[in-house]
C-alpha cells in the first residue's frame, strides 16, 4: 500500500509530505530545546560537551531532513538530502563518544583509547561511503552500529557495575529508537496521513527526550568528572 502523503498548499506555498515534515520538525524542536537546557548547566566536562552537541547536531539533522528531505525536496536535487544525513551521523558519533567517555573510568585505558579512535575512524568511513553512494542505507547502518553496539554496550557495562540511572535511561532510549527503526524499515503505517515516517519520527522525539533525562544525570555523575582531562 502506498502511504506517500500528497502535497498541500499553505499560504500559497506547496509542502510535500506535510505530516512527515511536521514530525521531523517536532524531533528538531525537542533536540534544540534540550541543547538549550544542557547548555545552561555550568558543568564543564567532556561528557557534557559531547551530549549537548549531540542534541544540537541531531536538531539540525532533523531540521534539514524535514525541510530539504521532505517538505521542499521538489525545489531541490536529491543531493540536498545529504546535509541531514551527514549531520545525523555526526550526532550519533557524539552520542557514542559520550558513552565511551562515561564508561572509561571503569575499563582499561587501552580499551577506552581504542574505541575513542575507532569512533573517529568509523565516522569518517561512513561519511565517505554515504557521500560517494548517496544511499541512505549506510546512514541506517551507522546509526544501528552506533546505538545498538557502542551506546548500548558501554551503558550496559556502566549499569551492571554501578546501577547508574543515567545509563538505564540511555538503554531505554536506545530501545525506543530500535522500535522506531523496525517500524521505519518495515514501512508499518497507520494511514496515508500517519505513515511509517511519522510513527518513526514520533518515537524519535520520545527517545530524544529520554536521552535528555539521562544526560541530566550523566553529566553530574562522578564518572563524567573523572574524564575532564
Amino acid at each position: 500500500m502506498n502511504l506517500t502523503q500528497p502535497g498541500i498548499e499553505f499560504f500559497g506555498i506547496r509542502i510535500d509530505e506535510p505530516v512527515t515534515t511536521f514530525t521531523d520538525l517536532i524531533v528538531s524542536a525537542v533536540c534544540f530545546y534540550t541543547f538549550y537546557k544542557l547548555n545552561k548547566i555550568p558543568i564543564k566536562n567532556k561528557v557534557h560537551w559531547n551530549l549537548k552537541y549531540y542534541f544540537l547536531s541531531m536538531g539540525l539533522a532533523t531540521l534539514f531532513g524535514g525541510l530539504a528531505g521532505h517538505g521542499f525536496l521538489y525545489l531541490l536535487s536529491f543531493a540536498w538530502k545529504l546535509p541531514g544525513w551527514l549531520t545525523s551521523m555526526f550526532s550519533i558519533a557524539l552520542l557514542e563518544r559520550a558513552s565511551i567517555l562515561f564508561a572509561k573510568p571503569l575499563i582499561k585505558p587501552r580499551v577506552g583509547n581504542f574505541f575513542a579512535w575507532l569512533n573517529l575512524i568509523e565516522l569518517a568511513t561512513f561519511v565517505t561511503i554515504t557521500f560517494s553512494t548517496l544511499n541512505f542505507f549506510f546512514v541506517e547502518v551507522h546509526s544501528a552500529y552506533g546505538l545498538l553496539i557502542i551506546v548500548t554496550s558501554f551503558n550496559l557495562l556502566v549499569y551492571l557495575k554501578t546501577k547508574s540511572e543515567a545509563s538505564k535511561l540511555f538503554l531505554t532510549a536506545v530501545g525506543i529508537s530500535a522500535v522506531s527503526a523496525v517500524i521505519f524499515m518495515n514501512e508499518w503505517g497507520i494511514s496515508i496521513w500517519f505513515n511509517h515516517f511519522d510513527i518513526s519520527h514520533s518515537l524519535m522525539a520520545i527517545s530524544a527526550f529520554v536521552f535528555y533525562k539521562g544526560s541530566l544525570k550523566m553529566i553530574v555523575d562522578p564518572l563524567a568528572n573523572e574524564v575532564i582531562k
